[in-house]
């Protein structure tokens, strides 16, 4: 049997959104010290003073040796874990503050899913680009099939760490392991980051197919379809096919396209319902990756000429306008194919 008890490590959590608390808590619990870093002041206050984040994480007691803090270098300063949970298009400028808080001697952790926008970056490609004292080794990703609201409730919940070092990876599955939390190592490091961001963009169809009205079918062809697109980029970006089949390929995109948690699918469901993106976006608390992500991913398909019929669609859909009834018309009157494909 597993020994539970490890270490006890200083974590710093960049990012008291739902994943950020939930992922504190977890900590907490594995008897870590663990320092809850948010941007808003009078949030930061508010969250330490009632240990709880109605916001973001409803329903889930924030434990009193959680120290919550809106001063960046307070949280970061000699800490052996720098846990980054913040959207991804502002993970870049976080990045450049740490450069300066001299966190080149940490290990550094993403639990953000995203590709940036200008760049066409992975997470990991960013902290390496904006820290430039930071060896890759030092960086890990944790990545997998965990809504922040189970997570945070102590649900049975198994995902990935990933980093280029097995050291570094078995440090953090070491960690983050609980008797309800279980993690496995990849060294796989672009692989886990792509399919943790690609299958946002999937979910968003999966929504759109329930906001529209269409069926287990239309859904289940979604999801086997669209593992296969994001196994062809990830494949030419240079991951390892094998890791799309795993719990950031095909078991992140199961619990993203059918959960209720799931912020993308709720997005697509509610544009499959005749409502406008910016309508949708400006209502939402918390924020849907998978649409920034789509045009990432558009992007991407382009630079590495690959095949992605249904990112394309959700692409068209989101932001150029397109009927989603239109859009499943397209993808279904497409030129025949064979099913297997390289």
């Amino acid at each position: 049997m597993i020994d539970f008890n490890t270490e006890a490590r200083n974590i710093a959590v960049l990012g008291a959104g739902s994943w950020g608390t939930a992922l504190s808590v977890l900590l907490s619990k594995n008897g870590h010290n663990v320092f809850l870093w948010e941007f808003f002041k009078e949030r930061a206050e508010r969250i330490s003073s009632t240990r709880k984040n109605p916001d973001f994480l409803p329903g889930v007691k924030i434990p009193e040796r959680i120290q919550v803090t809106s001063d960046l270098k307070t949280a970061v300063y000699n800490k052996d874990i720098i846990l980054i949970v913040v959207p991804s298009h502002v993970v870049r400028s976080i990045c450049k503050k740490l450069a300066r808080f001299s966190a080149d001697n940490s290990l550094l952790v993403s639990a953000s899913k995203g590709i940036e926008n200008d760049t066409l970056m992975r997470m990991s490609e960013v902290f390496q680009e904006t820290i430039p004292d930071m060896s890759k080794d030092r960086i890990a990703i944790l990545s997998g099939p965990s809504h922040a609201e189970e997570v945070g409730k102590g649900l049975p919940t198994v995902v990935v760490a990933a980093s280029a070092s097995s050291e570094t990876a078995c440090e953090i599955q070491e960690i983050f392991m609980s008797p309800a939390f279980r993690v496995y190592t990849n060294s796989d490091i672009v692989g886990v980051e792509l399919g943790g961001s690609f299958k946002n963009v999937i979910a968003i169809a999966a929504g759109i197919s329930d906001g529209v009205g269409f069926g287990d079918n239309t859904k289940a062809a979604l999801l086997n379809r669209g593992i296969v697109e994001i196994t062809r980029l990830g494949m030419a970006m240079g991951a390892n096919k094998n890791t799309f089949a795993g719990l950031t390929g095909m078991g992140d995109l199961i619990v993203t396209c059918t959960s209720k948690h799931s912020r993308n699918r709720y997005l697509g469901e509610q544009m499959g319902k005749g409502r406008t993106l910016k309508k949708v976006t400006e209502e939402m608390v918390q924020i849907a990756e998978g649409v920034r992500t789509t045009k990432s991913v558009y992007d991407l398909s382009k630079k590495y000429k690959v095949e992605m019929p249904i990112s394309t669609e959700v692409y068209r859909v989101l932001f150029e306008n397109k009927d989603p009834k239109q859009a499943v018309y397209d993808l279904m009157t497409r030129d025949p194919k064979k099913e297997m494909w390289g």
